[in-house]
């Protein structure tokens, strides 16, 4: 279904969300018919963040909002959602368009798998009467759909499209480049450089397939790493666990913006516990790009001095390589909680693999790295 007749169906006029790749139709069809604008659409830190910002449009308004997702932004919706949209709190009605990772029968990355199978049951527990959209929906069967969730929604209700992949196409295209001169990949080889064989936690997406691949090229092995491909945002809490828990070890943090953003309280804890053996990396590219390539929120924010006024001792923001190996080589021999931003360039190689390892099997060797550490 072409993307342009989904929206007018839909029916509505402001859309907030966080980029999923089976949603690059419509965020792509939003970007290029709005980009990022308060009256009609929104790209928000998390699913929750979402969620609130969609209340506060509707009780501005009376209009129902658009919230879109991935399907593993769930767990984000589910406490704004039962103790604020619900009709038995406040009646705020919201449209979920959930792009279906995981789907049962459907290969997919070993993240989505769980995700994919709940997806509808947590819909349904949460009392969200939810459509599913694939290739062979018709416009017409879309229309009678709406028509129902349209008196679902004056009575309070929410109410879901869950979105198959390649259900929603679009024609138009969209560009997204910035004037970084460094690729996220070329970041990552310096810090392998000088990490060396440190612990590195490496954040979801793009960052830790091209981790894996660099230490393929080096034939270093995977054992120094954790590739955490979901739980997007929680990276640099997993890595404060393992620093703090092997401070006689430096341990690696390697970030990405969009997910920093998706949860940056944990940033105020990690400066609160202070653990002089964490370097926390943030490649900022100013992109989701793992999904898409839709802007973050903090593409032009001072990462580094939020970092350091939430007390991490030492901050800095790197743009080119010289720069960035004084700033790894310092974090390196120094003893200090340290937090470097890296400015990098949108875009990754059409090849780029994916870890031949499984997640159990990286999560094993990790461990038994870890032990070998004080």
């Amino acid at each position: 279904m072409k993307v342009e007749r989904f929206v007018e169906i839909l029916g509505a006029d402001f859309y907030t969300g966080v980029p999923d790749s089976l949603l690059k139709p419509l965020c792509n069809w939003l970007m290029s018919t709005y980009g990022i604008d308060p009256k009609h659409h929104v790209i928000a830190a998390n699913e929750g963040n979402c969620v609130g910002l969609a209340a506060g449009y509707h009780m501005a308004t009376g209009k129902v909002p658009v919230v879109y997702m991935q399907n593993s932004g769930e767990g984000n919706i589910i406490n704004p959602t039962a103790s604020l949209l619900n009709e038995k709190v406040y009646a705020i009605p919201v449209i979920f368009v959930v792009g279906w990772r995981g789907e049962p029968g459907v290969h997919d990355e070993p993240q989505h798998i769980y995700q994919g199978e709940i997806t509808r049951t947590l819909l349904d527990d949460m009392g969200i009467r939810n459509f599913v959209i694939s290739k062979e929906t018709t416009e017409e069967e879309l229309e009678s759909v709406m028509a129902e969730y349209r008196t679902l929604l004056a009575e309070g209700h929410d109410v879901a499209f869950v979105v198959r992949k390649g259900a929603l196409s679009y024609d138009g295209k969209v560009e997204y480049k910035n004037s970084n001169p460094l690729l996220r990949e070329e970041v990552i080889r310096h810090l392998t450089l000088v990490s060396g064989t440190d612990p590195v936690i490496s954040t979801t997406g793009k960052a830790s397939r091209e981790l894996f691949e660099a230490r393929e090229a080096d034939g270093t092995g995977h054992s120094f790493d954790f590739l955490t491909v979901g739980s997007m945002g929680h990276c640099s809490s997993i890595a404060l666990g393992v620093a703090l828990n092997k401070p006689g070890t430096k341990v690696w943090c390697l970030d990405g913006d969009g997910a920093a953003l998706m949860h940056m309280g944990a940033m105020a804890v990690i400066a609160s516990m202070n653990p002089d053996n964490l370097v926390h990396i943030v490649i900022n590219n100013g992109s989701h790009e793992s999904v898409g390539g839709l802007p973050t929120a903090v593409k032009d924010v001072d990462l580094a001095k939020i970092a350091s006024d939430c007390g991490y001792s030492k901050a800095v923001t790197v743009s080119g390589p010289a720069e960035l190996d004084e700033a790894l080589r310092e974090a390196k021999a120094g003893n200090e909680l340290t937090f470097i931003e890296v400015k990098s360039a949108i875009g990754a190689r059409d090849d780029l693999g994916r870890p031949t390892t499984t997640a159990l099997e990286n999560k094993q060797h990790f461990m038994e790295y870890l032990k070998t550490l004080k």
